[in-house]
């Protein structure tokens, strides 16, 4: 005789998931990964490429501004001529005169808005945006903008108590001599 099997057939039926540990991973995940991502400010700075000697011919600007940083100065000329030479302060570039100096510098020459910025080989990047920063523009507090300057104010007064000022924009970079 034989045995008959009998089989309960099983519903169609789909199984539920289980969501619980995945949404207690996410709600650890999402605020730890908010707290330490890091936001960055990306900023994109234009600069003035040198053309290659078969480029088209310009005529020679009657000024133009370098200022060349070296390991222990920053060195201003304008092409000719050296204008002055800041020695570094306890390893530190002294940015306070260099802006002081573009800013005479600029009363000086105030159609000019070209400059170079000129590295020796072991200058860290973080220096040469620390000096291109100061050679592109100054602030002054507002009680110190003088005639000679508001022809190249560019920006609106800030807390009305400083004044942006464009300097030279116009800035190449290169190896020092």
């Amino acid at each position: 005789m034989g045995r008959h099997r009998h089989y309960k057939r099983r519903s169609a039926q789909p199984s539920e998931l289980d969501m619980t540990t995945f949404l207690n991973l996410m709600v650890v995940l999402v605020p730890f990964l908010l707290i330490t991502a890091v936001f960055s400010r990306i900023t994109i700075v234009e600069l003035t490429l040198p053309t290659s000697p078969g480029g088209e011919a310009t005529a020679e600007p009657s000024f133009r501004l370098e200022v060349i940083v070296r390991e222990d100065s920053l060195e201003v000329s304008d092409t000719k001529s050296i204008l002055a030479s800041i020695p570094t302060m306890e390893g530190e570039y002294d940015l306070a005169t260099l802006s002081g100096m573009m800013i005479t510098i600029k009363q000086e020459h105030p159609d000019s808005t070209d400059a170079s910025v000129l590295l020796e080989p072991e200058i860290e990047y973080d220096h040469l945006i620390q000096v291109m920063d100061v050679v592109r523009s100054a602030t002054l507090p507002a009680n110190e903008v003088t005639a000679e300057l508001t022809g190249v104010v560019t920006a609106a007064t800030v807390d009305q108590e400083a004044v942006r000022i464009a300097l030279f924009t116009d800035i190449s970079i290169g190896d020092a001599p």
